[in-house]
């Protein structure tokens, strides 16, 4: 089954790009321009998989993001991610963490996780 995906991305240029590299990939596709849009559009558009930029988002609200909505697949963006950055994500409840500019990448963990998140609930 195809994902529902939220972009919180804090450059319009990147979440244009990202969705329509999606868009073939999922059900439904929002872009949500703030934290508050973010949180009211989780459960309003059944968000399966939210690609949220680290410079929307901090690590905190990644991590009550993820405490909130237990089956969310959480992908984080950055500019520059690093390790240490990677690291942190994943600590606070991300699936991973990748550079803004790579869209097949985002794209693939964000199907990928989708289609696991679905086999081990069933």
């Amino acid at each position: 089954m195809r994902p529902n995906v939220i972009i919180a991305q804090h450059d319009p240029a990147s979440a244009a790009s990202l969705a329509l590299s999606l868009m073939p990939h999922c059900r439904a596709i929002r872009v949500v321009n703030s934290r508050e849009e973010l949180s009211a559009a989780v459960p309003r558009h059944r968000a399966d998989v939210v690609v949220a930029d680290l410079e929307m988002l901090s690590m905190s609200e990644i991590e009550a993001l993820h405490e909130q909505f237990r089956q969310l697949a959480i992908v984080c963006t950055h500019r520059v991610p690093d390790e240490e950055m990677w690291a942190k994500a994943l600590r606070a409840g991300a699936v991973d963490c990748c550079s803004t500019d790579d869209v097949p990448g985002i794209v693939g963990i964000a199907t990928h996780q989708q289609s696991l998140s679905k086999s081990i609930a069933a």
